[in-house]
């Protein structure tokens, strides 16, 4: 028999609506056990940097080359040794090759979802798959991990615990966001700080940190307790839900405006030039590099998305070879390649989880534009730090790149398994606003060879 004086106002809610929703008692109970924040899986990581490259980044061009196959397939580019006896990577990336024994390059993703951008980035982010042709970012959508993350194990310290930057990358030019970036059906208040200006510029400042000259520190901590007096009575009033978002979003801009971590984080300036000039001056490198200083200053997940909207970059339809090797490769070897670095000399990568994914990967035969096109097929992303196990070549495609050839992977086995290494579990559950228990990832696994 259960001791309903035991059960919280939301079970009750949730135990009224149960005919209504067809969840059981009994399932109701097991989403609430399964819903804790580590749920007895002891964190390998604390922090995560997630580095988006939207548009579907050529695998064959960058991680997976097959330099035996005919110029139609191999492409222009050719590949050098890294510090992975046996493994090769393209000559554009010459930075990240010597930083890559840290890090899983794993070769065999692969997903079912169609072409488009942002069905693919959805299944990418959050393992689930909308089964649409399109369309951009839903109040109902699955969050991101690094949402969850950041409510699930709330950061030590006043500091905002969840950022993205520098886009809020959209399905195209002119098109919605994209889906799978933001907090989704757990609301508004859970989405990420967004900070959509240009790190590289020189006049670069976070106005949403500064606090007006009417208001000292002191009136700012009257106004923080005052907030959480009237919360606490508000709280047992009748529109809950509207209360904790619009509380969500009073509490972020407190800390915001409180957090001397963060302030400080953001000034870029503080940093030496050689530092700068090694992740690269341009909008990306100082992003990678501001995700550092973040993390540092006790930021639980920040991610970059690399891309104003879906074709801008890396979507390489035409002038493929020449995109990469001007442009995008030498952008992204010089971030990745510091950032990895950079951790690593600051003792930070064993409990910073660097995840590089995409969309998709591009199609093995080059086209009539020097391009390649969506190929959703077969593709590689790169983990490296917090857990993840160091010098691993996991999975292969088949000899041109457009098959797994061993040990497949999809988006949720990948998610799955950053949820774990983050000490959440994937098969528990997190409630929409209507507290209602969904699964966190339902098809996917924790694959296990990729801990250490």
């Amino acid at each position: 028999m259960i001791d309903t004086v035991s059960l919280s106002r939301r079970h009750l809610l949730q135990v009224g609506g149960l005919g209504l929703t067809g969840i059981t008692l009994a399932r109701l109970l097991e989403a609430e056990a399964a819903s804790a924040p580590t749920a007895g899986i002891q964190p390998r990581a604390d922090a995560c940097i997630l580095i988006f490259l939207d548009g579907g980044p050529s695998h064959l061009d960058m991680w997976d080359m097959k330099p035996k196959q005919s110029a139609g397939i191999r492409g222009e580019f050719n590949p050098i040794a890294t510090t992975l006896p046996g493994y090769q990577m393209c000559e554009h990336l010459p930075r990240l090759t010597r930083q890559i024994h840290h890090a899983t390059v794993i070769r065999s993703m692969h997903h079912s979802v169609n072409n488009s951008h942002a069905a693919a980035v959805y299944a990418s982010l959050t393992g689930h798959d909308r089964g649409e042709f399109g369309g951009g970012a839903r109040p109902s959508d699955y969050p991101s991990p690094c949402c969850v993350l950041a409510m699930r194990r709330p950061p030590k310290k006043q500091v905002v615990p969840n950022v993205h930057l520098p886009y809020i990358s959209k399905e195209g030019a002119g098109g919605p966001p994209q889906p799978g970036f933001f907090g989704g059906f757990l609301g508004r208040s859970r989405d990420p700080f967004f900070v959509l200006r240009d790190p590289n510029a020189p006049a670069f400042s976070v106005p949403e940190l500064s606090l007006t000259p009417d208001v000292s520190a002191r009136r700012l901590a009257h106004r923080r307790q005052l907030f959480h007096t009237l919360d606490a009575r508000l709280a047992r009033g009748p529109s809950r839900a509207a209360i904790d978002a619009m509380s969500g979003f009073q509490q972020r801009a407190l800390d915001l405006l409180s957090s001397q971590e963060t302030q400080q984080a953001f000034q870029l300036s503080r940093e030496p030039e050689s530092v700068r000039q090694s992740y690269g001056r341009n909008r990306y490198g100082q992003s990678v590099l501001l995700a550092r200083r973040l993390i540092e200053a006790g930021t639980r997940a920040v991610t970059v998305s690399w891309a104003p909207h879906a074709n801008a970059t890396w979507d390489t339809h035409g002038g493929n070879f020449s995109k990469l090797k001007k442009t995008l490769l030498p952008q992204f070897d010089a971030a990745c390649a510091s950032l990895i670095e950079d951790l690593a000399q600051r003792k930070m990568l064993d409990r910073t989880l660097v995840a590089v994914l995409g969309d998709f990967g591009r199609s093995p035969k080059v086209n009539k534009s020097a391009g390649r096109d969506h190929w959703n097929y077969c593709y590689s992303v790169m983990l490296a730090g917090g857990g993840m196990k160091p010098g691993l070549i996991y999975g292969s495609s088949d000899k041109t790149g457009a098959f797994p050839g061993g040990n497949p992977l999809l988006p949720g086995d990948v998610i799955a398994t950053l949820y774990h290494a983050l000490g959440i579990r994937h098969d528990g559950y997190i409630y929409n606003s209507l507290n209602r228990p969904h699964r966190l990832v339902p098809n996917g696994d924790v694959v296990r060879d990729l801990l250490v």
